[in-house]
């Protein structure tokens, strides 16, 4: 009998540059097979993320400027610009409304809202977005500069409420689930609630821990054993079920 081939792991969110042994990790997703969306925190780092990983199968670089260095870094939105012609992928960008970036959350806004009409006009574009205390904002402006056909988001790290999930879900949102999220009982509840065929799998590394060391893209596998245990389903559907979202995802952007 032939042996049952694993479905591949996704890591939908992973600060990858952020590692001491960057091209090391981009090898380790190749060899254990984890599908590692790159995210960038400014525009100056996506070619050298991008010249790192350009013979890679598993690993894809996303174009961006996080809203928590906006208040020092406006100025590379022309940089991101220039770039988004060579990006399919786009992260992390978005809202951060905690307190250590309230102060800057209306230049955030600004800046988003000319990353997503760039994105619309050019189509074709998949989103990894930041959301900390601002989900309602992040999906104004989504409503007000994205037309659905044009794009997807996948919602980094989601911990809105379940009004704001459902209002994301109809604007045909995904979401990245980390362990992060799974060690909270509401948070628990929340991804219980969302659509199955919505869900991704991320690390958020090195920003996140797994038995006290930093987690890397391989340790997705724990996020989709808890996944799996708060959706009652075994952990290999689970995975299967990953695997397949993302296809779908990429399918859903393979257009003119």
């Amino acid at each position: 009998m032939a042996a049952v081939t694993q479905p591949p792991l996704v890591d939908f969110h992973c600060h990858v540059d952020l590692y001491e042994d960057h091209a090391a990790l981009i090898a380790e997703c190749e060899r254990l097979r984890v599908y590692t969306l790159a995210v960038t925190t400014t525009p100056k780092a996506w070619r050298r993320n991008r010249e790192l990983a350009v013979h890679s199968k598993f690993v894809r670089v996303a174009l961006g400027l996080h809203p928590q260095l906006v208040a020092e870094r406006a100025a590379e939105l022309a940089l991101w610009r220039e770039l988004l012609t060579e990006a399919h992928y786009v992260g992390e960008v978005g809202l951060d409304a905690g307190p250590r970036f309230f102060r800057s959350l209306e230049q955030q806004k600004e800046v988003f809202a000319t990353i997503l009409r760039e994105c619309d006009r050019q189509g074709g574009k998949i989103l990894s977005v930041h959301s900390v205390r601002a989900v309602k904002a992040v999906l104004d402006l989504v409503e007000a500069h994205l037309r659905p056909d044009r794009t997807r988001l996948v919602l980094h790290w989601f911990t809105g409420t379940q009004a704001e999930a459902r209002r994301a879900i109809d604007l045909g949102c995904y979401f990245s689930i980390n362990a992060a999220m799974l060690d909270s009982d509401r948070h628990r509840t929340l991804v219980a609630t969302l659509p199955t065929e919505r869900l991704l799998t991320e690390t958020d590394g090195p920003f996140t821990k797994v038995e006290g060391r930093i987690a890397r893209p391989g340790d997705v596998r724990s996020v989709i054993a808890s996944l799996a245990a708060v959706r009652a389903v075994q952990p290999e559907a689970m995975a299967q079920t990953i695997a397949r979202n993302l296809r779908n995802l990429l399918l859903a952007e393979d257009r003119p």
